[in-house]
């Protein structure tokens, strides 16, 4: 006598798909931030940072002070956090600016797949176009003695998660989400987080330097965030960011939607 093992039954038609990643809507979106005039800048600043390490070497030579302040004030301080901008924003935000996003938005995909995959394709955006080229750099500056350029491009992937993901909350919350990033970036993050000594337990910048100062040789690094306090930071705010982003986006409605 023959058995049946039970199946569960099918998904109805239509459903959003439940999978965290949608390699679909990740070449989109790749494709979205590659293919216009925002790649220019994603190019340019670290052109910028390279070319400027090379002049340094060559007119000055390899000097550690030197190298830290190019790495850490121009480089994590102000590169990394505006292509944190350029890339967050830009994964979702011109989609809703331009109404585009309804047809994304129509398809059997949840909606939290559409925000964990732009901002896994926005981290690696930002991480390729920040932290690589600061590892670079360093070597350049000064060969990565004391490891300052392992560290620094270890702070610098590390701002890149926490960067995408608060800047792709903007794209969802506001239109005019490069200006408050841009704002963020360059008063808050470059200013204010490095000038005031209580702003600076709330700048990802400062998060970034505590973990990458792990990664170098002591004292080649320093921030004045200790490591627990900002690597909790670092995940609360990557993971609040990603949660209230997709709640944003599940809030919008198409038309004939109850």
């Amino acid at each position: 006598m023959s058995t049946t093992t039970p199946t569960a039954p099918a998904a109805p038609p239509g459903a959003p798909k439940t999978s965290l990643f949608h390699p679909t809507v990740a070449r989109l979106t790749y494709r979205a931030l590659l293919g216009r005039r925002r790649a220019l800048i994603l190019f340019v600043l670290p052109a910028l940072l390279v070319v400027l390490s090379v002049a340094v070497r060559v007119l000055a030579g390899a000097d550690d002070s030197t190298a830290g302040g190019i790495l850490g004030g121009f480089a994590l301080g102000t590169m990394v956090p505006l292509i944190g901008v350029i890339a967050g924003t830009g994964a979702i935000g011109p989609e809703i600016d331009d109404g585009s996003v309804v047809y994304l938005l129509s398809k059997p995909v949840s909606r939290s797949t559409i925000i964990f995959t732009k901002l896994g394709v926005a981290i690696g955006v930002t991480v390729a176009f920040s932290a690589l080229p600061v590892l670079l750099a360093g070597f350049l500056l000064n060969g990565n003695s004391q490891q300052m350029a392992v560290g620094y491009a270890v702070a610098a992937a590390v701002a890149s998660v926490a960067y995408s993901a608060l800047f792709l909350l903007f794209g969802t919350i506001t239109r005019h989400a490069v200006v408050f990033g841009l704002v963020y970036a360059l008063v808050w993050e470059a200013l204010v987080g490095n000038l005031i000594p209580g702003a600076k337990t709330l700048s990802v910048q400062q998060w970034a330097l505590a973990v990458g100062q792990k990664a170098a040789a002591e004292g080649a690094i320093t921030s004045d965030v200790q490591m627990p306090l900002a690597i909790g930071l670092l995940v609360a705010v990557t993971a609040a960011a990603t949660w209230y982003a997709a709640r944003r986006l599940k809030a919008l409605t198409l038309a004939g939607e109850e």
